[in-house]
């Protein structure tokens, strides 16, 4: 399979996990961001009750400058981690 489409059945398996660490489901959504959208453009959220929305943006923008291919492959990996899964080695 593509990195695309084994990048896509990953995503689909996230949303199964209710386990995960805050931590790691802001991992997942920066990678996740920077894979679809690439670096991120928008202004960090502000005011006091906006902290969700500020740890997502700090989570986007902390993957500045990676590619698309490597953000996938990052974000395959924590899943595959996170979840037991070996998707990673679905990759042609």
């Amino acid at each position: 399979m593509s990195l695309e489409e084994v990048f896509n059945k990953a995503a689909e398996e996230v949303k199964k996990l209710s386990s995960a660490s805050n931590e790691d489901k802001l991992e997942l959504y920066g990678y996740f961001k920077q894979a679809k959208e690439g670096d991120c453009s928008t202004e960090k959220p502000k005011g006091l009750f906006n902290q969700k929305e500020k740890a997502k943006w700090d989570a986007w923008n902390s993957k500045k400058g990676i590619s698309k291919e490597e953000a996938q492959k990052k974000y395959i990996e924590k899943v595959d981690q996170l979840c037991g899964t070996q998707f990673l080695q679905s990759v042609s």
